[in-house]
């Protein structure tokens, strides 16, 4: 097919292109051997129980889980079906959003770009935050762009209503939603044409659409101390006296090349750079509306790399402006031969990942079998952990399976869902080990002493916590145990029964266990 039969109708180009990845991505999800990892295998336990609040997140990735599973069952795809769908529905809104600013043309690139970005390739591939995030953010920004450049008071409020639904749905799903609030100060700062687009009715009707959605999350947080909240600053990681880390600074910004890819990534930077300079060819109105919306998350969690720490994906908000403005730079310098490779690098990029997805060998050939650790040996480490627990119940009981790693209690959660708890089997408990909880598990599973007569201890650590078997009135002893990864690693870990659990105090000031 030629360039000109390509654009002659973007919009079945966009369909047909957004189609074929989806149906690619459905049959990789339904044929890889990859399973959950630790992070996924908690939103399941999430969805096990609908509210509208978790210990470290929002609720809307629990409520896609039990959607999608209710549908097929419990099985890995059907936990991930969702994102691969969002995703697709991102990049056709994003063509919207290019056609409405620009011109179809943009909105088909757009849509390109943004599929075949390295952090959405490998985002399609799980469950995560970040899908359903970037989709209501697609939508929100859509609305926003219809505000500025609808003439008519009623499609104003209508979008105005919309915008405010939309943000609220992307607060459900991750609290970097917010970052688009500060895009909007931004271009009504900025902008003589976007301060002309609100007025108090238009104010009132976000305001209002947003509110009401986000409310049952803010009641949430109310009533369990702001649990959600807490943990994200918790994630911040400040510490006075420490908070200048150029080198983290310097591992997100090279981390974003991995995530937007390394060509888009660039066109952006210098594209920025043209209109802080005032060039003429990237200060078109709509480019200054998505620079507002681009930035303002790389800049924030720019800062927090500095500070502390930021993980790449953080910032991942910024693209959803970013690749509509990238495509509308390239389409209108004619940057063909920056398009070609962009999409070149990419398209190479998301078939190594497609491929290592389904034949993880392939990652170890490549040396890249360090990338894929989290989400492989999972099932064997919790047969593992049973067998022993069978074995220790049969000789003298056993209350409970205690684990000292949150990352260890999500992952044995779902490969032993039909086994603890299940026909007089010991339940599986999060031992504490500091004055308060610090994730889920610890929140509600945690190690006590009604579960605490004889556990089996299964630590993180290939020699074991002296700290959790100090718990214990009596302790076996540690014994290592092992599965493989892959043909370099294996994940260690250590097992030991402990009898009469009895929590020793807490330091007042660290929280952490004193020595006895």
């Amino acid at each position: 097919m030629s360039s000109t039969s390509i654009l002659r109708d973007p919009w079945r180009t966009t369909l047909a292109f957004v189609g074929v990845l989806t149906l690619l991505r459905l049959l990789v999800l339904f044929t890889t051997p990859l399973e959950l990892s630790p992070d996924e295998a908690q939103y399941w336990l999430w969805s096990r129980e609908l509210h509208f609040g978790y210990y470290s997140k929002p609720p809307m990735i629990a409520w896609l889980i039990a959607l999608t599973t209710g549908i097929g069952g419990n099985d890995e795809p059907w936990v991930r079906l969702s994102s691969l769908f969002l995703h697709a529905g991102t990049a056709l809104v994003l063509f919207q959003v290019g056609r409405t600013l620009y011109d179809a043309r943009t909105g088909l690139w757009s849509a390109v770009l943004y599929s075949l970005m390295p952090g959405v390739m490998l985002s399609a591939g799980l469950v995560s935050t970040d899908a359903s995030l970037l989709f209501f953010l697609s939508l929100t920004l859509w609305a926003y762009a219809r505000l500025v450049t609808e003439a008519e008071d009623r499609a104003r409020l209508i979008a105005a209503l919309g915008m405010g639904a939309a943000l609220g749905l992307a607060f459900l799903s991750k609290y970097a939603a917010l970052y688009f609030l500060a895009g909007l100060l931004a271009h009504a700062v900025i902008s003589r044409e976007a301060r002309a687009a609100w007025s108090w009715k238009t104010v009132l009707a976000a305001l209002v659409a947003f509110a009401v959605v986000a409310a049952p999350n803010v009641v949430w947080n109310a009533h369990h101390g702001f649990a959600t909240v807490s943990h994200t600053a918790d994630n911040a990681n400040w510490h006075a006296g420490d908070l200048f880390h150029p080198i983290e600074l310097l591992e997100f910004l090279g981390g974003q090349l991995g995530v937007f890819g390394p060509v888009p990534f660039v066109v952006l930077g210098v594209g920025v750079w043209m209109l802080l300079r005032g060039r003429e060819a990237a200060s078109a109105p709509a480019d200054r509306l998505l620079v507002c919306m681009a930035l303002p998350p790389l800049i924030f969690v720019a800062i927090q790399a500095l500070l502390s720490r930021a993980n790449a994906n953080w910032a991942a908000a910024a693209y959803v402006a970013g690749s509509v403005l990238t495509a509308a730079w390239l389409v209108r310098w004619n940057a063909r031969r920056t398009l070609t490779a962009a999409l070149g690098i990419q398209g190479l990029m998301a078939a190594l990942l497609l491929v290592s997805a389904v034949f993880p060998a392939t990652a170890d050939v490549l040396g890249l079998g360090r990338s894929f650790k989290d989400v492989r040996g999972w099932d064997a480490m919790t047969r593992e952990v049973t067998a022993r627990a069978e074995h220790e119940q049969a000789v003298g009981g056993l209350d409970s399976v205690a684990v000292d790693n949150r990352y260890v209690f999500n992952a044995l959660s779902y490969y032993g869902r039909d086994w603890f708890g299940r026909d007089g089997r010991p339940e599986l408990r999060a031992w504490v080990r500091t004055a308060t909880p610090k994730s889920h598990a610890e929140t509600f599973a945690p190690l006590d002493a009604a579960h605490g007569r004889r556990v089996l201890a299964v630590s993180r650590s290939e020699t074991g916590s002296p700290e959790f078997a100090a718990d214990f009135a009596r302790f076996g002893g540690w014994e290592a145990a092992s599965v493989k990864l892959d043909r370099k690693r294996t994940r260690d870990f250590a097992m030991g029964v402990g009898e009469d659990y009895v929590r020793r105090p807490r330091d007042p000031v660290t929280g952490l266990p004193i020595r006895p």
